[in-house]
Order: C-alpha cells, then sequence, then structure tokens
C-alpha cells in the first residue's frame, strides 16, 4: 500500500474527459446546422413556414427522447466503448445525409429539373414577399405551380425529419455513454467538475458554430456545411477505439490513479471494481423517487436549451434582421454562446466548494448550487422589452447567453445527481429515462413555439401579450416560460427527493 500512495498518480481520467468534451461539441456542431441554415437558405428553398421548422425540431425532439431511453439502457448492455462508438457512427451519418435532402426531393417532384434551379426560384420568391402579383410573376417565369411548391415543402420536410430521426437515434447515446465514463472515471466530488467540463462541449459547439456554419453554408452551399461537420464525428471515432478502456483494464492509469477514482467504493480493492453489477430494469428504475426527480427536472429544463439553440438565428433573423451569416449575424450568436461557455463552467466547481469547504453531502451542495442557478434564467423576462426599447439585439443576445450559462451549470449538476444516486451499472439507464423527459419537454416548446409563431405573425396587431403584438407577442410568451421553467423543476426534485439518499438495489 505504501509504494502506490508514494507512486505519482497518473491523469488519464482528463483524457477521457476530453474526449467526451469533443464528442459533445461535435454533438451540438451537427444539431446547429439546420437552425443557422434554415432562415436565410433552407427556408427559401424548399418554402416552408415556421411551423414547418417547428416540426422538424420538434418530432426530432421527440424521437431523441424516445431512443434516449433506450439508449442508455444500450449503453449499459453494450459497454461504454462499443456503445458511444455505434452512437457517433450513426450521428455523424444522419448529419452527413442531409445534404442529400434536395437532391431527392427534385426527382421526387414534377416540374423541377435540378437543386441548382430550386434554388434560385425559392429566392425569386422570398425576394416577391407579400406581393402576391410579383409571386405569381416569378412563379410563371419558372413555370412552376402552386402544387408543385407546395410537393417541393411538404416532401422536403419529411426527408428532414428522416434524417433528423437517424441523427437523434445516434445523439441519444452521447450523454447516456458520457455520464457512465464520467461515473467509471472520477469520484463522486469530482462528477459535477468534470460533468461541466465535458458538458461545456455543448457550449464550444454552439459557439463554433455560427463562426463557420453560415459562412460555410455561404461559400459551398448548406448542403457541404452538413456533409463537412458531420465527417467530423468520424473522426472521433477512429481516436476513441485506441483510447478508451475501462479504469481497472487500461494501460494508461496506474494504481494510484485507480484507487483515486475508486475512493467512494464500500472496499478500495480496485480489481474488484471489475467485477459484474446488477443491471436495472426499466421496470424497476420507476419504482424510486429519484428517478421521477431527475426525470422531471430534465423535462422542465431542457427545452428552454434546446429553444435557445433552435431559434435564437431566427429570432435575430426576424426580430432585429441581421442574417445568420451576415457580420453582425455571427457575432450575436458567437458572443451569446461565449457567454455561455464561460459562465458555465463555475457551474460545476460551485458544488465542490460546498462540499469541501462547507461540509455537505455531495447531492445537498448540487441542490443549493442548482437552486442559485434556477434564478438567473428570470432574466429572460427582459429580453424582449430590452430589445424593443433600445432597438438592439445585443440585450437579448446577452440576457440568453447568461440563460444559457445557467441551464448548462444546471444541467452538470442535475446529471451528476444520477451518480449520486444510483449503482454505476444502472446510471447510463437512469440518464437515458431523464434525456427522454427532457425531450418530451423540448419537442412541446419546439412545435408549440412554431405553430405559435405562424398564428401571431398572422393575426398581426390582433395577438397581444404585455405590450407586443404579433409575431414579437409569441416571442415573449415563449419567453415568460423559459423564465419559470428552472424554479418549478427545483421544486419538484427537491419535494420528491428533500435529501440524499442513494438507491440500494437488492
Amino acid at each position: 500500500m505504501s509504494s502506490v500512495q508514494t507512486t505519482k498518480m497518473t491523469n488519464w481520467r482528463w483524457v477521457m474527459c476530453a474526449m467526451l468534451f469533443f464528442a459533445t461539441t461535435v454533438n451540438y456542431l451537427d444539431r446547429q446546422v439546420l437552425s443557422l441554415t434554415f432562415k436565410e437558405f433552407i427556408q427559401p428553398e424548399f418554402h416552408w413556414t415556421d411551423s414547418d421548422y417547428g416540426t422538424i425540431t420538434g418530432v426530432f425532439s421527440i424521437c431523441y427522447a424516445i431512443f434516449c431511453l433506450f439508449a442508455g439502457k444500450f449503453v449499459d448492455w453494450m459497454g461504454t466503448k462499443k456503445g458511444y462508438l455505434w452512437a457517433i457512427i450513426i450521428w455523424s451519418l444522419g448529419a452527413v445525409l442531409h445534404a442529400g435532402c434536395g437532391w431527392v426531393t427534385v426527382h421526387l417532384v414534377d416540374g423541377v429539373s435540378d437543386t441548382a434551379t430550386l434554388k434560385v426560384i425559392g429566392e425569386a420568391i422570398a425576394e416577391a414577399g407579400s406581393d402576391q402579383a410579383a409571386v405569381a410573376a416569378a412563379m410563371a417565369k419558372f413555370n412552376v405551380t402552386s402544387q408543385t411548391l407546395l410537393a417541393v415543402s411538404s416532401i422536403s420536410v419529411w426527408l428532414f425529419l428522416t434524417c433528423r430521426m437517424i441523427l437523434g437515434l445516434g445523439e441519444a447515446g452521447n450523454f447516456p455513454a458520457a455520464i457512465k465514463v464520467t461515473a467509471e472515471y472520477f469520484p463522486k466530488k469530482d462528477r459535477a467538475f468534470a460533468t461541466s467540463i465535458f458538458n461545456a462541449g455543448a457550449s464550444v459547439g454552439a459557439l463554433a458554430a455560427p463562426a463557420t456554419i453560415p459562412l460555410l453554408a455561404k461559400s459551398l452551399g448548406w448542403e457541404m456545411a452538413f456533409i463537412i461537420i458531420g465527417l467530423l464525428g468520424f473522426v472521433w471515432a477512429g481516436i476513441w477505439i485506441f483510447v478508451y478502456d475501462k479504469p481497472a483494464e487500461s494501460k494508461h492509469v496506474n494504481k494510484a490513479e485507480l484507487l483515486y477514482v475508486n475512493q467512494d467504493d464500500e472496499t478500495t480493492n480496485a480489481e474488484e471494481n471489475t467485477s459484474e453489477e446488477k443491471q436495472m430494469s426499466f421496470a424497476k428504475a420507476f419504482t424510486y423517487k429519484q428517478t421521477w426527480s431527475f426525470a422531471f427536472g430534465k423535462f422542465m429544463t431542457d427545452g428552454v436549451w434546446w429553444f435557445f439553440l433552435f431559434w435564437a438565428p431566427a429570432y435575430f433573423q426576424d426580430q432585429f434582421g441581421h442574417k445568420a451569416s451576415d457580420p453582425e449575424g455571427i457575432a450575436l450568436i458567437f458572443t451569446l454562446y461565449a457567454i455561455v461557455t464561460f459562465l458555465s463552467l463555475f457551474g460545476g466547481y460551485l458544488p465542490k466548494i460546498f462540499v469541501e469547504k462547507r461540509g455537505m453531502n455531495p447531492y445537498q451542495g448540487r441542490m443549493l448550487a442548482m437552486l442559485i442557478f434556477a434564478f438567473f434564467p428570470v432574466l429572460a423576462l427582459f429580453a424582449q422589452p430590452l430589445g424593443d426599447h433600445f432597438h438592439s439585439a445585443w440585450w437579448p443576445a446577452i440576457i440568453i447567453g447568461i440563460v444559457g450559462a445557467a441551464h448548462q451549470a444546471w444541467s452538470a449538476n442535475i446529471f451528476s445527481t444520477t451518480g449520486d444516486m444510483f449503482p454505476k451499472s444502472a446510471v447510463a439507464t437512469i440518464t437515458g429515462i431523464g434525456a427522454m423527459a427532457g425531450g418530451l419537454g423540448s419537442f412541446l416548446i419546439n412545435k408549440g413555439s412554431g405553430v405559435l409563431f405562424d398564428y401571431a405573425a398572422g393575426q398581426g396587431e390582433a395577438f397581444q401579450f404585455m405590450g407586443f403584438s404579433g409575431k414579437p407577442a409569441g416571442y415573449m410568451i415563449i419567453f415568460c416560460i423559459c423564465a419559470v421553467a428552472y424554479l418549478i423543476g427545483w421544486t419538484v426534485m427537491k419535494t420528491l427527493v428533500p435529501k440524499y439518499k442513494p438507491v440500494v438495489m437488492d
């Protein structure tokens, strides 16, 4: 034992954390391609409404939710290495397949010869705007009918839905696998911090996206943006094959690090970590209040993040006229996610302070930190009023950035509660259940937003809310929902599990 204690500890766990960070970065880059090409490139080409886009993002969310339920179980069954590998290969394939949607559409619709013609028609009609005579003239020029455009719209929506379902199938495995790796490689006191680091990949992915994707779409076409970003996942998969093994089996982890990783175990005999643990069934998982607590917290809050992820570029263009490929549009999105990236890192460190400095148990420290983070989204109430008052998109961008940072800090801690409460063999399963609940919440807010925005825009001045009319009133309604979601989620979580109570499997 003394020789182990005097041996310098390896730090391979941080290499694993870096791999999780890069996987999550790629994950969010792939999600962002559609939102950053929708308003400027894809909507005009395929004649989508906001409701169409809401359907695509909403169905992605609901499919992601359903897949998450099984992805966690799949990762627990397949094992972390193979499970994660399958996940990223599938979602990268789904990302690349988006590029073929235009090509397939023109081959299924009579009256449109190729994708270039489809783009020119879309640009001409978009330029005509609400002038019905100009729209009719543009359609006559290219010899297309309203039925042809309707076919283009509906078929392309179904094609993108199919690709988003494949994307969601793979992406559902990311967080269950990543949380399982964190539980394998980090003691409880370090998990929230490690989770906040890899979870920052979501912010970095969202940060890199506006600086790259619109420019790729503008210079090479939106199709190449999907292809280039999608290929990054295959690169990661090739590296993962060679760097991951369980801590007890890894040649890069020495005895000292293994003892540190397993310090929470009832025994410090690291070799026992390789023994098979009991698997938890879905039916058994739902009998625990801890499961429902985690799932409800995800249901209430994941939709907030996904709403801003999917709709922020459209919001800046709709309300302030800043396209995603324009310099100011890029700067707005980049600034928003820069705020998210740098502020959210503190989220994983705060409970560590509560545990080490104030002597709280990990769950108690996490819940106190989450309560603090839950108050920051209330600032969303001021995003629309300040943007309208100062006629500037920068106020909403800064506020949304702060709300996003609070969400990422919240997310790092709520994910870590699964490792606090459940045995390692069940962590991916419980994470999958929570991710499913989060996906359901995301479906409701994304599909609901698309329908609401189309309705509000159609009603114009007749649709009023808190001093706003038309589509701005619709955005204000969604901002109000986002503002209170975290406080509601925290209250229910605390009611269900008021004190630290780990689950012991029979």
